[in-house]
């Protein structure tokens, strides 16, 4: 009586077997990831493929996500569109890239004289800064993530010396963010190529000057072989932030671990970027000028108090007429109020210390 139990129950899971994997499959979430970059770019193409591969595989392949680099699937610039119509799950950009849907996605991007990556991560985590930024993107009904930074960028590559704001007059220069709306205060024309064309538009002539991010991006982009005067550093970018878009509505409908799997895989992301572009800018720096020539300039004087006055004017224009724009802007001016004064008394003589005991 028992065998026979046994034989007719073992009968029923071997009926039921062949069903199993099927379901299993059924239940896989594939989701696409656009991107801005080139496939591969250094720092940023590839940490965009390490956090879709990280989701993957935290996930166990319960959530699996395609990567799919600038062109691809759409242009450079239409992630954000993309994810917002439901043509794609996620896009790996840079906020500043939406400027036209709203000028709020600046200050999670960074703007002139702003936050280093620390000081950024710090508002957004713990500051108030991402509960503004889900304000920002509700509307659209996405939801962004802090991804990583490439910590200080480089100011931009010039054909020649400029030695003084008169020196910027009529350059063409390539500049994403509100540094460009900076520089065409102090008489540049300035245009935004997709970082995958910069070097074709330098030695084209189509522009006189172009900043991408620093060395290690830089040199593996060639720009090094079109202009020899390296200008440091950015102070239009001193830590800007990398996101990852999500449809909000797709995020919400995936289980609570799944859901906790993106938020953590981001947050790892974050800090594997920065570490990341951190070592191979410090590598990359001294064969840009033994192997190739290359002259380190630090901005004159006169360029950095010029566009710290014209950063006063561009900030009071674009809060104008926005009161969502305006509160993020309160939020981030008054963190960075607070964030400097700490500066003062840890980086900056932490920083100057080091040269003083060390020399050379």
């Amino acid at each position: 009586m028992k065998r026979r139990h046994f034989l007719a129950s073992a009968g029923v899971a071997a009926a039921a077997a062949p069903l199993a994997a099927p379901a299993l499959a059924q239940g896989k979430i594939e989701w696409k990831m656009v991107t801005a970059w080139p496939k591969n770019a250094p720092g940023v193409g590839m940490n965009a493929q390490r956090l879709a591969d990280r989701i993957t595989a935290l996930s166990e392949g319960r959530l699996s996500v395609k990567l799919f680099a600038a062109g691809e699937l759409v242009p450079p610039f239409g992630g954000f569109d993309a994810v917002a119509s439901g043509a794609a799950e996620m896009c790996h950009a840079t906020p500043y890239y939406w400027q036209g849907k709203t000028k709020a996605v600046h200050y999670f991007t960074g703007v002139p004289f702003g936050m280093t990556a620390p000081e950024m991560m710090g508002w957004i985590y713990f500051g108030g800064g991402q509960a503004l930024w889900d304000e920002v993107y509700d509307k659209f009904g996405l939801k962004g993530f802090y991804v990583g930074s490439s910590g200080v960028q480089s100011g931009g590559w010039f054909r020649k010396e400029i030695k003084s704001v008169a020196d910027l007059k009529g350059l063409k220069f390539r500049i994403a963010g509100l540094g460009g709306d900076v520089f065409k205060k102090l008489g540049v024309v300035v245009t935004l190529t997709p970082p995958g064309e910069i070097f074709a538009a330098m030695q084209s002539g189509a522009v006189d000057a172009a900043e991408w991010v620093g060395p290690w991006n830089d040199l593996a982009f060639g720009l090094h072989r079109i202009a020899k005067f390296y200008y440091q550093p950015a102070f239009h970018e001193p830590g800007p932030a990398l996101e990852a878009i999500v449809d909000k509505k797709k995020l919400l409908a995936l289980p609570p671990a799944l859901q906790k799997i993106v938020e953590s895989a981001c947050q790892a992301t974050a800090a594997e970027t920065l570490a990341d572009f951190t070592r191979h800018n410090i590598e990359a720096l001294e064969p840009l000028v033994r192997d190739h020539g290359v002259q380190l300039r630090l901005w004159p004087d006169d360029i950095v108090k010029a566009a710290g006055a014209a950063w006063k004017e561009v900030q009071a224009e674009v809060v104008a007429g926005d009161a969502l724009t305006a509160k993020v802007n309160d939020s981030f001016v008054a963190y960075l109020k607070k964030a400097r004064q700490w500066a003062k008394w840890s980086d900056l003589p932490m920083l100057r210390m080091r040269e003083e005991a060390l020399g050379g």
